[in-house]
């Protein structure tokens, strides 16, 4: 792909400023790169790592000069096309990856780069947890995390990011720099963005003024709602600072980059205890949830999931299923999974009792009990976590996998969930699944759509649109409940909202951004087809990773992921070099494709299986890599090396050792050289990590 002449001007002036290393134009690097988990493929033009707050005004800098776009990437497990681009695609390096607990745990002030759960195990010893509990904490970084509101099973509305910010440090287009939680940068950035502040206090008087509105937005957020930005921020605060950092949150790199961000911690409750309980019909199951919600701090209520009936059909001879689940469902019947949470042993039965007792007057037929074993509460959570892969595992070859969610107000949500399900029926869909975070209204809905011709756009397109209709419109509850916006909610805001809530939405978008350079169509939109255009083929590959739905949540456990691809990046480019060649395209890009595949993606691959751990669908991109690169050429070699592992070891710690020495990055300039000449020579890394101490034998 050749880059405009604003793009080349750009990468002229980026390769001043940052290491060569880490810019990438090359067909593999924006293909592998420019994947995230949504349903949409944007192949980037330059991809940039940046590992400093200075690399990153640089590059902003440089879209103004240049007027380029930019989206910055996290982990890339976004659903929803947020972490996409043509343009330039801004990954975080490790210099983001940092965490520090303050005030004995009451605080924790994190890098944009750490995942989620890393964050939580520097909390486990305060007896803490960030807010936020998404489904992807294990792979997810905080950068998303924030930018998207995520939220997930237990945090409901007031454990998000949004009601846990204590402070956060953000760099906004124009190269300024506000620390939220300094007070001397909080002084400044007063007197230098006096008109931005002015702008943004304006808008929230003239929500104020408006009582209907400013009523609805109340409503709208009492629900999780991440439609748009967050204009409750208008409402739930007087200074306009407060209001901007708040806004940041849910914005989606639209409005500025989130450099640091210090959460409140809550508490991480130490007696826990889950319950499986299925009812003969969906409604009384609903009622169930309304007065689980009414009861639920008094009662230790933390989360409470619903799994439908077709749902519960899916997870049919799952090991972990208790037997009074192993049997066919009627097409009425539905599962409630709930946790409870208590401080205390005693406390902990004493809410156990007190939630069956609530729940024995809406009929359960039958229930597990609730359970206290670490291994069997797991087991339950594992097979609700299992229900988004058991669609991807099952798709025909070549369609992709949606996952949406929408939240109805909780009376409602009975019949919002037969309406959905009729619609799923309506277009064909009905391998769709529909389970969600019933306590707080939420309601995750996933099918296999394919997208390999007109029509069937057009059947997605229809579907999407009663949707809209049902969900905003009929019932004036959330297209996006969690997981952002995005690019496929995006051309439905103003339809969620209206016109002055999108006009003000719009508004905020003009103050940070005017000439539209950050994370262009996300959010703010006005193009009403934009939901159908860049899907991502998902095209036949091999046996062993097509059912890849291209998560990323593997990317955490490879020890090959930065060094050069990942298994999710390793599955990608193979895709595109079979649909290549069964296309009996054999130019440019796919010899570029082939070129780098080798070291990048075969020999480079450590083959231990690792990311099969953390992959929903159990995919071990080692096998491939290992089918692909044949024998070994030096067997023997090998054996050695296995029989003599310490050894071994020993001449990895030395080789680091004389690596810092002479200086990771000098070698890593000769081997690039030298591997422009002879492709068998490594690529020595820029960045190389110490020599470890020995191992405990």
């Amino acid at each position: 792909m050749s880059m405009s002449p604003a793009h080349q001007a750009f990468h002229r002036d980026l390769l001043q400023i940052m290491p060569a290393a880490r810019i990438h134009t090359d067909p593999l690097s924006t293909l592998a790169y420019g994947t995230d988990a949504s349903f949409y493929r944007l192949r980037p033009q330059i991809v940039a790592r940046v590992d400093c707050e200075s690399e990153v005004a640089a590059i902003l800098a440089l879209a103004r000069r240049h007027r380029v776009a930019l989206t910055f990437r996290a982990a890339g497990t976004s659903l929803s096309g947020q972490a996409v681009s043509d343009s330039v695609l801004v990954l975080l390096g490790d210099g983001f990856n940092h965490g520090q607990v303050l005030d004995d745990g009451a605080r924790v002030r994190l890098g944009p780069a750490m995942i989620g759960s890393h964050a939580n195990a520097l909390l486990a010893p305060y007896g803490r947890k960030i807010g936020p509990d998404p489904a992807s904490i294990n792979s997810a970084k905080i950068g998303g995390i924030a930018a998207n509101n995520s939220s997930g099973m237990c945090c409901g509305t007031r454990d998000n990011s949004y009601h846990t910010l204590a402070a956060m440090r953000l760099l906004l287009l124009d190269g300024a720099v506000l620390d939220t939680g300094d007070a001397a940068s909080v002084a400044a950035f007063r007197q230098s963005h006096a008109a931005l502040l002015a702008g943004l206090s304006g808008l929230a008087a003239e929500l104020r003024a408006d009582e209907a509105l400013a009523e609805r937005v109340r409503r709208k957020y009492r629900l999780k709602n991440t439609t748009g930005y967050g204009i409750n921020a208008l409402l739930d605060f007087d200074d306009p600072v407060d209001m901007l950092s708040h806004v940041l949150i849910g914005s989606e790199g639209t409005l500025g980059f989130i450099s640091e961000i210090t959460f409140h911690s809550v508490v991480e409750h130490p007696h826990k205890a889950s319950a499986l309980l299925l009812f003969d019909a969906l409604e009384p199951c609903c009622r169930a949830v309304s007065a689980l919600s009414a009861a639920a701090d008094a009662h230790g209520v933390a989360a409470v999931e619903l799994i439908d009936s077709r749902s519960l059909r899916a997870l049919h001879g799952k090991p972990g299923l208790p037997d009074f689940l192993a049997r066919p469902f009627g097409p009425d019947e539905a599962c409630l999974l709930i946790e409870a949470r208590a401080g205390s042993e005693a406390e902990l039965e004493r809410h156990c009792a007190e939630i069956e007792g609530l729940l024995a007057g809406f009929g359960p037929r039958l229930s597990s009990g609730f359970s206290r074993e670490a291994a069997v509460c797991d087991s339950y959570w594992a097979l609700r976590k299992g229900l988004f892969p058991a669609v991807g595992a099952v798709r025909p070859l070549g369609s992709t996998v949606v996952i949406e969610d929408v939240a109805f107000p909780i009376p409602l949500l009975a019949d919002g969930v037969a309406r959905l399900t009729a619609l799923f029926d309506r277009h064909g869909y009905h391998e769709a699944l529909l389970f969600g975070h019933a306590l707080d209204g939420n309601l995750h809905f996933v099918f296999a759509p394919s997208f390999d011709n007109e029509r069937e756009v057009a059947r997605y397109d229809a579907f999407m649109q009663d949707v809209s209709a049902l969900v905003a419109g009929e019932y004036d509850g959330s297209l996006k409940a969690e997981h952002g916006t995005g690019r496929n909610v995006a051309p439905f805001v103003r339809q969620e909202w209206g016109d002055a809530a999108w006009n003000i939405m719009r508004r905020i978008k003009a103050l940070f951004d005017p000439d539209g350079l950050l994370n262009p169509g996300v959010i703010i939109t006005d193009n009403d087809r934009l939901h159908l255009e860049n899907l991502k083929p998902l095209p036949a590959a091999d046996p062993v990773v097509d059912r890849c739905i291209e998560c990323g949540f593997c990317e955490a456990a490879c020890p090959s992921h930065g060094l050069t691809l990942s298994p999710r990046q390793r599955i990608v480019a193979w895709r595109r070099i079979q649909q290549l060649n069964r296309d009996g395209d054999a130019g440019e890009e796919l010899a570029a494709l082939r070129a780098d595949f080798r070291y990048r993606a075969i020999d480079t691959c450590a083959a231990t299986g690792m990311c099969a751990t953390r992959c929903p669908v159990g995919i071990n991109t080692g096998e491939l890599m290992k089918r692909l690169q044949g024998p070994s050429p030096r067997p023997r070699a090998a054996r050695f090396a296995a029989r003599h592992i310490g050894a071994a070891a020993a001449a990895v710690r030395a080789g680091l050792a004389l690596a810092h020495l002479f200086g990771p990055e000098r070698l890593h300039r000769i081997s690039l050289r030298l591997r422009r000449r002879h492709k068998v020579i490594p690529l020595i890394p820029a960045h190389l990590p110490r020599p470890a101490g020995r191992l405990p034998a």
